[in-house]
């Protein structure tokens, strides 16, 4: 019996009466697949950014951000305009978060210190963050001596005292500016983020794809920006705000203590004048809105973290992406349990109850 002719990509030909019918198959041209860009894989990457505790973080550092910006139509004093007739004023309508000793407003001083924050602490991150990526990246890609040379590099800077080290080197100017601040923040900020982009780094280049793309003959620069950089942008956001997290505590460590001048305003020069003229406790408005400025921008950078870990952990996602669904519906999963729970015991009673009356029927 001669088999059916195929409807579909089959052209039927029958050589003469009574002879067998010979099929031939066309094959459907392929579709063109669409070769993968790293804008293409970074817009992929950037879905990190996307669920609920990320964006309150990305909210709440945007507010300091525009604070930032717009600090010259914000601020409605000079933050270093000085008026004797009202020192140590309580917060009021003309001054909204009160005076300092020598009557310069606190809500003024607040509003620059937030640029002078942001504009160190973006500049360290980005130093430090290009610097271990550099590193990290190449010492994991790369075999032989120059991984082993470029870890014990970031080995050494891992083990050196930041602190102590920016105490010194900002100790040798008299006024130095903030891009100097920067630089030593970053320097002494790169290390940890490099070990671990090596570490992720050594463990993708033995995957197949880029097995695959270096079997196709792809550039290294190609291998590296598409195909691997984008794999690695949840831990390089990740050490980002890690970063930048740990250069504004610094930052305000380092002036509270006295080594950055007066003249660079920021959260932590507000900290140090109060303690430097017996405002705690009693003069609360000098020091606490700073204090609070200081932990509103660490939680929100802890909430971009969480956000990010959420996206990396497959567990974690998944049990977020639950618990929203759930909550979409108006289902508590605490109270779904307990109901659960409440069920199974009222028909495990109804059951023993039954077996119970069965028996004493019997």
């Amino acid at each position: 019996m001669n088999a059916p002719a195929e409807k579909s990509s089959t052209l039927v030909h029958r050589t003469g009466a009574g002879a067998p019918e010979t099929a031939r198959v066309l094959t459907a041209s392929l579709s063109t697949v669409k070769k993968k860009t790293f804008w293409s894989q970074l817009k992929a990457s950037l879905a990190m950014f996307r669920n609920p505790k990320s964006t309150a973080g990305l909210i709440i550092l945007g507010v300091f951000v525009l604070v930032a910006i717009f600090a010259p139509w914000i601020a409605p004093y000079d933050p270093t305009a000085q008026n004797l007739n009202e020192t140590l004023q309580p917060p009021s309508f003309d001054h909204l978060m009160g005076t300092t000793h020598i009557g310069e407003d606190v809500f003024s001083q607040l509003v620059y210190g937030t640029r002078g924050v942001l504009v160190v602490g973006f500049l360290a991150t980005f130093m430090a963050t290009v610097t271990a990526i550099a590193v990290g990246v190449t010492a994991g890609y790369l075999r032989g001596w120059k991984s082993e040379s470029l870890s014990a590099l970031s080995n050494v800077f891992l083990v050196l005292p930041a602190l102590p080290l920016m105490i010194i080197i900002s100790s040798q100017f008299q006024d130095p500016p903030l891009i100097v601040i920067a630089a030593v923040l970053g320097l002494t900020g790169w290390a940890w983020g490099a070990r671990v982009l090596r570490a992720q780094t050594m463990s993708l280049r033995n995957r197949d794809f880029v097995q695959a793309a270096r079997a196709n003959g792809e550039p290294l620069h190609r291998i590296i920006l598409v195909e691997m950089l984008p794999n690695l942008m949840a831990i390089i956001a990740s050490s980002f705000v890690g970063t930048m997290t740990a250069a504004v505590l610094s930052l305000t460590t380092l002036a509270f203590i006295g080594v950055i001048p007066v003249s660079n305003l920021n959260w932590g020069t507000i900290l140090f004048w109060a303690q430097q003229n017996n405002a705690f406790p009693e003069y609360w408005w000098w020091y606490v809105p700073a204090g609070l400025c200081i932990a509103f921008l660490g939680v929100s950078l802890a909430l971009i973290n969480f956000g990010i870990d959420e996206y990396v952990n497959p567990r974690l996602r998944s049990a977020g992406e639950r618990a929203r669904a759930m909550k979409k519906k108006g289902i508590n999963v605490n109270t779904a349990v307990t109901e659960v729970l409440q069920d199974d015991a009222a028909v495990a009673g109804a059951e023993s109850g039954r077996s119970a009356s069965g028996r004493s029927t019997a």
